[in-house]
């Protein structure tokens, strides 16, 4: 309804009525409004945005967006948007522009702003360096409650959080106090005997996902950034760490489904780029269940003996997948969100051995009881039973062990997922199978 309503109020130049309707839009939702038009009219309406609110929008745009608005910016137009947005939005931003869009931002970015740009990009990507804002209200433990309001009125408005304010003496981090304490202390309070001093604070170069965990496990808003000798050099705030959250989340999807992970949507993805990122799992995946041919193949006697055998290796193998698949599934998740280590590994492979007795158990009763009443052959009936929980024994130990073995030598566990755990637990199920058959029917 409001694309439908904004293209007839562009057609008719009513440009009054298109600024009030955008003023009443959230930020997000705006950029998301502007996605649906073509580029022509979604620079008209992106000019039509409020200067405060314009360069939140265009922080939340796709890069395609960006880049098509900064190619009909004016020097004036490029340098208020910048100045406007907090500096790790800007760095997110240059670290995904082609290089001379890059020189073109920094151009028109005062000294300071520029120098403090650099220096966030000489981050590792993947370090929380990268992920900082060097925004924040730092305060001294000699203030008073009633300078510290008056510091943050201040300058808080440039700052990406006031709820969470650093006290800081030579550079050094001492402690942090929120604004809720300061507006429930007396004014003549000293900051000092307000700040906590037992302050959870990241490393420059640690790993983003884990200091993404970090806010999870102990439901921050911000976390500060210092350096090895304990300076201030930072903040990384939820926003961020939810970014992180949500990539490495992404990331961890794509591995499960074998396909190679990407920074695009799936639409921004071309159609080529969608094969390469899946051709190279599949190609190894079919290379190697071709040895579950070289088994069968090996049985060819067997089965021409009992062809009826043959009817049975489908269920057999897709149980055995299903269950490794389970399995791998919830210690990946484990993994993910720090409840299993390497440490517990034989913990969690004797509590899948449990459940797999269990499991076999069950299927194999049911299964036992499907095979007497349509062959009447229990001696089939009792193959199909040791086969089923031996196959669902080994499936449950492999899903939970290689995702573990994948963590120790500094793989993502999410490699050890369904396709790749399928392809291994069906060539093992078809060997447990023929060998059983071996032994009990004396073929």
């Amino acid at each position: 309804m409001e694309i439908k309503r904004l293209t007839e109020l562009l057609n008719e130049k009513k440009y009054a009525q298109i600024k009030e309707m955008l003023s009443e839009m959230n930020s997000i939702d705006l950029a998301d409004l502007l996605e649906q038009f073509p580029d022509d009219s979604m620079v008209v309406l992106f000019r039509l945005i409020s200067k405060e609110t314009a360069a939140e929008v265009f922080a939340n745009m796709p890069n395609d967006m960006q880049q098509t608005l900064i190619s009909t910016f004016t020097e004036k137009e490029l340098k208020e948007i910048f100045e406007d947005m907090y500096m790790d939005d800007t760095v997110d931003i240059l670290e995904e522009m082609p290089a001379n869009v890059v020189e073109q931002i920094l151009n028109v970015t005062d000294k300071e702003t520029r120098s403090r740009i650099n220096e966030l990009l000489r981050y590792p990507q993947d370090s929380a360096g990268s992920i900082m804002t060097v925004e924040y209200v730092d305060l001294k433990k000699t203030m008073t409650v009633r300078q510290a309001l008056d510091k943050i009125k201040k300058v808080g408005i440039d700052q990406e959080t006031i709820y969470t304010c650093y006290v800081i003496e030579n550079k050094k981090l001492l402690g942090i106090v929120t604004a809720k304490s300061l507006m429930l202390s007396d004014e003549d309070t000293l900051i000092e005997t307000l700040m906590e001093t037992h302050i959870i604070s990241v490393n420059t170069h640690m790993d983003k996902e884990e200091v993404s965990k970090l806010f999870h496990k102990y439901h921050l808003i911000a976390i500060p950034v210092v350096d090895t000798e304990n300076c201030m050099v930072g903040i990384v705030t939820f926003d961020d760490a939810m970014e992180v959250y949500e990539d490495e989340m992404n990331e961890d999807i794509s591995l499960m489904a074998a396909v190679q992970p990407s920074d695009d949507s799936y639409f921004e993805t071309s159609v080529f780029n969608h094969a390469k990122h899946r051709i190279l799992w599949l190609l190894v995946l079919m290379l190697s269940a071709t040895i579950t041919g070289t088994i069968l193949s090996s049985y060819e006697k067997m089965i021409a003996s009992v062809p009826l055998l043959v009817s049975f290796i489908p269920m057999l193998m897709d149980t055995g997948g299903n269950c490794g698949t389970q399995s791998s599934t919830l210690v990946i998740r484990g993994i993910a969100t720090d409840e299993i280590q390497f440490r517990d590994l034989f913990r969690v492979a004797f509590k899948e051995a449990q459940v797999s007795l269990l499991v076999g158990l069950a299927l194999a009763v049911v299964n036992g009881i499907r095979i007497l009443l349509m062959y009447q052959d229990p001696m089939l009936a009792l193959l199909l039973g040791i086969t089923l929980m031996a196959t669902v024994f080994m499936a449950e130990l492999i899903g939970c062990v290689l995702p573990l073995l994948a963590k120790k030598v500094h793989l993502d566990p999410a490699i050890m997922a369904a396709p790749l755990i399928t392809t291994i637990v069906d060539t093992f199920s078809i060997m447990i199978y023929f060998g059983v058959a071996t032994m009990l029917l004396g073929l």
